[in-house]
C-alpha cells in the first residue's frame, strides 16, 4: 500500500510545518515484536529544527523556544514513538504528537487570574462541614467516664 503524498503536518493554530524541515531516524524497538524484534527499525524520531524554522513568526519563534525550553537541544525538537510495532504507524504517532507539541506550545496565553474571596455563606458551610466532621470523630471515641 502506496502512503499518500504529504506537503507538510497542519496545525490547528494555522502553520503548516513542511517535510523539509523535518529529520528522521530509526532504531530498533524495545518491547513486543515477534521474530521481527530484532531486524525491524521500528522506532522512530523525529526531529525538528524549530530555531531555524521558515514558517514561524518571530513572535511564535519566541513563544516556542520560551516554553519548549527544556525539550530542545540546540533549538531542535525531537519526538520518538515507539509504542506500536510498524514503523509506519509509529511514523503517523510521532507526526501527530508534534503537532500536539506545537499547537500546546503556541496557544496564547490565559488571561491572569483575579483575585476573589470566599463569601460569607461559603465560609459558613465550609466551618459547618468542619464541624460535622469533628462530631463524627467525637462520636468514634470510646465513651470517657
Amino acid at each position: 500500500m502506496a502512503t499518500p503524498h504529504r506537503p507538510g503536518l497542519r496545525t490547528a493554530v494555522g502553520i503548516t510545518i513542511p517535510e523539509s524541515e523535518l529529520a528522521w531516524r530509526f532504531s530498533r524497538s524495545s518491547g513486543p515484536g515477534g521474530q521481527g524484534v530484532n531486524t525491524a527499525d521500528s522506532r522512530v524520531e523525529l526531529l525538528w529544527d524549530a530555531s531555524g524554522s521558515t514558517v514561524l513568526s518571530p513572535i511564535q519563534r519566541e513563544r516556542l523556544l520560551d516554553r519548549l525550553e527544556g525539550r530542545l537541544v540546540r533549538g531542535v525538537l525531537t519526538i520518538a514513538a515507539s509504542e506500536h510495532r510498524a514503523q509506519l504507524r509509529n511514523r503517523d504517532a510521532a507526526r501527530a504528537r508534534l503537532v500536539a507539541v506545537v499547537e500546546d506550545a503556541l496557544r496564547p496565553p490565559s488571561p491572569n487570574r483575579r483575585a476573589t474571596k470566599p463569601s460569607r455563606g461559603a465560609k459558613e458551610r465550609r466551618l459547618q462541614a468542619k464541624q460535622q466532621r469533628t462530631d463524627v470523630k467525637r462520636l468514634r471515641r470510646p465513651p470517657t467516664d
